[in-house]
């Protein structure tokens, strides 16, 4: 165990010692920001029914932070190590390749979900100059932060499998994101099927990212998210364990 905290503090302290990581802090508090004048000013100061935090989930900002810069953050998680010559040595030290993994997971799902916390700040302000205590209701932006832990998970591992893959941070960064944007895309099929029943209508509903989410910024609690997204987390975290555990003998 000490190992693993010991790999997971390097993990995380890597984001704030490269200027990679500061990159995407300024990057996401830009959208975060920009995303929330965007909203508030077309409100044009009339009141909405809906929480914030469901109207900033359905402007663009939210998903570019999660489809661009995911793959970021976890392109050089293995290829990073690969390129620089030491991923040679980190699979020497007495840890498995499960170890790594996970701690290489964890650090990655660390750093997006500090990325996020401006988002309380946003909402802290829009209430103190609305003095409107609806705009901050703690429920809802908890529910809120599940979602986006929910979608890290599933972002996190699937960038950490990509970077598994290759010693190219482009590639891995390029394979990330393909993966990603096309797992979003699988969302508007959703309404293609809406009419239709079957297993087929079943299995597009469970994919659809954009309705789980919906639901997450609105207050709701589905269980079938709850079951998704740490099914396909484990899915890819066992793939990049294989993926470890075949080239480390190589």
């Amino acid at each position: 165990m000490q190992s693993f905290r010991t790999l997971v503090r390097r993990e995380v302290n890597s984001f704030f010692l490269s200027w990679t990581g500061y990159v995407i802090v300024a990057a996401v508090l830009f959208l975060l920001g920009f995303g929330f004048v965007s909203m508030l000013k077309s409100l044009n100061g009339d009141s909405t029914p809906l929480p914030l935090t469901q109207l900033f989930y359905e402007s663009l900002y939210f998903w570019i932070a999660l489809l661009f810069v995911s793959p970021v953050i976890t392109m050089r998680s293995f290829a990073l190590e690969k390129s620089s010559g030491t991923y040679e040595t980190l699979m020497t030290t007495p840890v498995g390749e499960g170890q790594v993994v996970l701690a290489k997971f964890a650090g990655a799902l660390i750093f997006f979900l500090v990325l996020w916390l401006p988002l309380i700040g946003c909402l802290l302000v829009v209430r103190y100059y609305t003095n409107d205590p609806t705009a901050f209701e703690p429920a809802i932006v908890g529910t809120t932060y599940l979602g986006i832990f929910l979608l890290g998970m599933l972002y996190m591992s699937m960038g950490v499998f990509a970077s598994a893959l290759t010693r190219s941070q482009i590639i891995a960064a390029m394979v990330a994101f393909a993966m990603g944007i096309t797992l979003f895309m699988l969302s508007f099929l959703s309404a293609a099927f809406e009419s239709q029943s079957g297993w087929m209508a079943l299995l597009v509903g469970h994919l659809n990212l954009m309705d789980h989410m919906r639901e997450f910024a609105a207050g709701v609690i589905d269980t079938r998210p709850l079951v998704f997204y740490p099914t396909l987390t484990v899915f890819f975290l066992f793939l990049t364990w294989r993926v470890v555990e075949s080239r480390r003998w190589k």
